[in-house]
């Protein structure tokens, strides 16, 4: 299964990374291919490729702020969550998705 990712919170500092490292610590333990993206104070960082979103089976996007170039996504499933669900809910969302698309 691969999942790509993008994180983002109003501040983007943080929450955002605290984000990705969840979902990418989550993903590791339970055999999952994930890249997370990031749009922090800093722009975008980690970007996701034409080629890593087609071969997705998901995206998941977390943010408490619109996220930039989301027209990426469009027709791909995608998940959206807030920053603080992720980083408690990462396993269980991970989990979830498995079972979806395996």
């Amino acid at each position: 299964m691969k999942i790509v990712a993008v994180t983002s919170c109003p501040s983007g500092v943080a929450h955002t990374y605290m984000s990705a490292e969840s979902l990418e610590l989550s993903a590791k333990k339970m055999g999952v291919t994930i890249k997370v993206e990031t749009q922090g104070s800093s722009g975008i960082e980690n970007k996701l490729t034409v080629k890593e979103i087609e071969e997705a089976d998901c995206v998941i996007i977390t943010n408490d702020v619109e996220i930039r170039e989301s027209q990426r996504f469009k027709g791909k499933k995608v998940v959206k969550m807030s920053v603080s669900e992720i980083i408690k809910k990462s396993d269980t969302l991970i989990k979830k998705l498995q079972t979806m698309f395996e």
